[in-house]
């Protein structure tokens, strides 16, 4: 997100975005878009933005990937794009099929790449007009928002509210069958009102899937849009289900919320409270049969109005004392402790499972071929998966069990590969995460995290305030860097440097670690894709890969440290907008180099 917003200041759309959110707040409509969706700096913010992405590689079907416009120039991108928006009919659709964990396949539609970048520059302004408006307890596919968000909020209202009755709605197949023309209606009622911009989404809709046909209902995952497009339909179940009784609007003043709750207790209203993330949602009641009749009549609604249906297969009502409830990969239940329940959460069965089943394969791959760069793709998952586990209040047992499952194939795959000892002298990252007191295997010089050595994380509810749309929303974004950070090193870790040795490697992650992200230069956070690891006391002088000659360095800044052509350096300070006293630290490093400062 760091980076996202970089890039709105660097094209001038901050204030755009902000105003349009404020605007949409406001309840105004919008029916001027097309030409704001269709301006050079939107567009160029679009490419930019999937430039950046793992996605960006993956061709359409008419085999493009991002290469194919890296050698085009501003003018000629932007043409190309405005001129298929002036008479816009969509690419076909390249049908994809991804593993789910269940051992069935979801279908994505993977768009062109020009189609993506259309996409995402309507994205880019008719997220602040639906940001705006969106149910404060929705937290799939949101910026700064995630599944931690939602198991938060789960939990708070298991703890402090005492529901401990959950209805479990299982949408059928959401994404294949939208309805179309309800969705329509449905941006038209966000205030989205611009004719042609509708058409271009009901064109994109609509968009022939290859050798499938033209589909009449359905948003095709992998499309950027889609996501968004999705809370759109959703946002209706979010406002009706909290309008009943959250956000019901009263003629009455109240001192506080509380106060609005014990009023409500006394009608015949449902008191029920939604969590929603995408097309997974849950709805807390305090008893059995308040929950029966939200079960009824969240069903009604969904087909009545939605025109959807719901799984009755995995659709039910839990009572939390006596069952578990899965939610995003997690079991929770209502357990006594002392006079009240709290919530016992752990990893579901199918979760644990493929836990086992990845790490059974990584150890494989590993023996197989146990180079360090296999051995930190090893510790990236592991970090990962700790990382997204945490949450679980008794995590610690549950990855106890599955590094106990693993254990056997780890000495017997490892014993000739590996030393199996306390880490002595491991590098920063690792003591900054894992505790030496506990013994791990050694491979090629990596040490690999130990799976049971996780500890349970407690979650804080989501700051309503943050959003990038607003000066005090992005200002809590600048505070919150430590959580990219635990991101950006998995990322880190994944990245495949052939050319240099372990020393290097892992001095590099501990570097931008103990930065926190940091660009050593101007101070900014970066994230992985941007990172550039360089040597101080370069090499060809006799620089060493240790860590103190080591820094971490913007990749365009690490270029102008080297450049030595003026078109270069000029093209570079512009870019990125070096002041004064970046340009001091720059002419630091340049004179490590040998080269003329940068005056």
């Amino acid at each position: 997100m760091q980076t996202q917003l970089r890039y709105w200041e660097y094209y001038g759309l901050t204030n755009c975005f902000d105003e349009l959110y404020e605007q949409a707040k406001a309840g105004n409509s919008f029916n001027r878009l097309y030409d704001k969706i269709t301006s050079r700096e939107n567009i160029l913010l679009a490419y930019r933005t999937i430039k950046n992405n793992k996605g960006s590689k993956t061709a359409g079907t008419d085999g493009r990937t991002i290469n194919d416009f890296k050698s085009m120039s501003e003018e000629q991108l932007v043409n190309l794009i405005q001129k298929r928006v002036a008479n816009y009919q969509p690419m076909k659709v390249r049908r994809v099929y991804i593993p789910k964990a269940n051992g069935d396949k979801r279908p994505l539609g993977i768009p062109s790449m020009s189609d993506r970048i259309i996409q995402q520059s309507i994205k880019q302004f008719l997220e602040p007009i639906c940001e705006a408006q969106f149910f404060k307890h929705s937290y799939g596919f949101r910026p700064l928002r995630s599944t931690h968000d939602a198991i938060a909020r789960m939990n708070r209202l298991i703890n402090r509210s005492n529901l401990h009755y959950v209805v479990d709605i299982d949408i059928k197949g959401f994404f294949d069958n939208v309805n179309h023309s309800l969705l329509l209606k449905q941006l038209w009622n966000f205030g989205v009102q611009d004719r042609k911009i509708l058409r271009i989404i009901s064109k994109m809709l609509k968009a022939e899937i290859a050798g499938e046909g033209v589909p009449s209902k359905g948003t095709p995952q992998g499309g950027i849009l889609s996501p968004l497009l999705s809370n759109i339909v959703l946002h209706d179940v979010d406002k009706w289900v909290s309008g009943q009784w959250e956000c019901f609007e009263t003629h009455h003043e109240y001192a506080n919320i509380s106060g609005k709750f014990k009023a409500l207790k006394k009608t015949g209203l449902k008191e029920g409270y939604i969590v929603r993330y995408a097309d997974d949602f849950k709805i807390l009641c305090r008893d059995w049969k308040t929950a029966q009749k939200w079960y009824h009549a969240v069903e009604l609604y969904i087909n009545e109005r939605l025109k959807l249906n719901i799984s009755e297969e995995k659709s039910q009502i839990v009572n939390l004392r006596k069952r578990s409830s899965e939610f995003l990969g997690f079991t929770i239940r209502a357990v006594q402790k002392g006079n009240k329940r709290v919530v016992h959460s752990r990893l579901s069965k199918k979760k644990k499972e493929a836990y086992k089943a990845e790490g059974l394969k990584r150890i494989k791959q590993l023996q197989k071929i146990p180079t360090a760069n296999n051995a930190m793709l090893f510790n990236s998952w592991v970090l990962g998966i700790h990382n997204y586990s945490k949450a679980a209040t008794h995590v610690c047992k549950e990855f106890r069990e599955i590094a106990y499952c693993l254990s056997r194939s780890l000495y017997n795959r490892f014993k000739q590969i590996g030393v199996y000892d306390y880490p002595n002298r491991p590098p920063p990252t690792y003591s900054r995460y894992y505790k030496t007191s506990i013994k791990a295997y050694k491979v090629n010089g990596v040490y690999l995290y130990p799976l049971a050595d996780i500890k349970h994380q407690i979650l804080r509810s989501f700051s309503q305030w943050q959003t990038p749309y607003t000066e005090k929303g992005r200002a809590g974004i600048h505070k919150n860097i430590n959580i990219d950070v635990y991101q950006e090193i998995i990322k880190l870790m994944k990245s495949n440097i052939s050319t240099r040795n372990i020393e290097y490697i892992d001095n590099r992650i501990s570097r931008y670690s103990m930065r926190s992200g940091k660009c050593e230069i101007t101070g900014r956070f970066l994230p992985a894709e941007l990172v550039h690891c360089h040597h101080y006391l370069p090499v060809k002088l006799g620089g060493l890969d240790v860590f103190k000659n080591l820094r971490i360095i913007h990749k365009s800044l690490h270029v102008l440290i080297h450049a030595t052509n003026k078109a270069t350096i000029k093209k570079y300070i512009e870019e990125q907008k070096v002041g004064s006293g970046d340009l001091v630290k720059i002419n630091i490093y340049r004179k490590m180099c040998n080269l003329e400062s940068i005056s």
